[in-house]
């Protein structure tokens, strides 16, 4: 999937996890992606996530599509199975994968493009069957592999690098996932490794479909001003559901210590001088009730804020397996006459369809 190797050197202090491994271990190829592309920031929140949670690299199953965002699965646990499917066609791989073999982690990792486009029925349905599974959708606004057209994500008035305005209404795969029913609904921002990693963790550990929207600059493209995508638009808009750090592109900037209280405001000077402001769950803030989370991403796009957190999360809903009533390990692991019981079984079956 990559054309560059990362060469394998590790210091001999450098930590381990309980399996013994370092973070090194579940890194993958050196990246191609434009220098400074939020997608790497992604990157290194998926391999501290794994690292972490001390998931064993062979036990990792990487999906994507096609776009920016579906090159990051080369970039992280090389020992881990892979599968780069066609445009917007990674939910049905990442179902029937998940369908033959339950006992893997299975992370797809798509973008606005191939997932709210081409590839929007195959996201709803893998979201009302509950597939388990870490749905990372990187969102930048734009088509970067084809020069930067819009995406369905795209706000109304944002305006391409050329200067044409979007007047098309986007998408919000976040509110498109309530409305859906899904089991856990998260929005971060690249830059935000303090809170994107421990929401990555927590959608891996999920029983069923765990979305995971990642606000995540295009440099190239959709990084100059008029772009509602950009860093200083999403600094400046970013509003919090949980207290956080922020880690720049280049060098991490340490906020000064917490702030006590739920709702208080934090605010950081960027590199840029701009200001981001971040905002700490309310205290009354239910991220198990699914409406009041629609209605508060919603009054947060009215107000021209990013709400990210943990925005909803039900772990009492049936996965795709307990819905199916399937068995209870892997296919690769049943028997042949289990799996195959013969003509008789198959006519028999055939019958309660005619």
């Amino acid at each position: 999937m990559t054309s560059i190797p990362k060469p394998r050197v590790q210091h001999p202090s450098s930590t381990r996890n309980a399996l013994g491994l370092s973070r090194r271990d579940y890194e993958g190829g050196m990246s191609t992606l434009c220098a400074g592309c939020g997608h790497d920031s992604v990157t290194a929140a998926l391999i501290d996530a794994f690292w972490q949670l001390d998931i064993e690299p062979h036990r990792v199953a990487k999906l994507s599509g096609i776009g920016c965002s579906s090159k990051t699965t080369a970039y992280f646990i090389n020992q881990a199975h892979g599968f780069n499917s066609v445009h917007g066609r990674m939910p049905a791989v990442a179902t029937g994968a998940n369908a033959a073999n339950r006992e893997l982690y299975f992370v797809g990792v798509s973008g606005d493009g191939d997932s709210l486009s081409i590839g929007l029925g195959q996201m709803c349905h893998a979201i009302r069957r509950n597939v388990r599974m870490l749905y990372v959708l990187e969102n930048n606004g734009v088509y970067g592999l084809t020069k930067g057209q819009f995406s369905a994500s795209a706000d109304i008035g944002s305006k391409s690098k050329k200067g044409e305005p979007n007047v098309q209404p986007p998408i919000d795969p976040v509110l498109l996932a309530l409305t859906l029913g899904a089991s856990f609904v998260a929005r971060s921002f690249s830059g935000d490794k303090a809170q994107l990693v421990p929401l990555l963790k927590a959608g891996l550990m999920h029983g069923g479909f765990a979305l995971v929207d990642v606000i995540s600059p295009c440099v190239t493209f959709n990084d100059h001003e008029a772009s509602t995508k950009s860093y200083l638009y999403t600094r400046q808009h970013y509003h919090e559901v949980a207290p956080v750090d922020f880690v720049p592109l280049r060098r991490e900037i340490a906020a000064a210590g917490p702030v006590e209280g739920g709702g208080a405001v934090r605010s950081v000077t960027m590199h840029d001088g701009s200001t981001v402001h971040f905002r700490m769950l309310a205290d009354d803030y239910d991220p198990t009730d699914r409406e009041a989370a629609y209605r508060y991403v919603r009054a947060a796009h009215q107000r021209g804020e990013v709400a990210t957190g943990l925005l909803y999360v039900d772990q009492g809903n049936a996965d795709m397996h307990g819905v199916n009533g399937t068995v209870d390990r892997a296919l690769t692991s049943v028997p042949f006459e289990e799996l195959c019981p013969g003509n008789a079984k198959l006519q028999e079956l055939m019958e309660e369809y005619r």
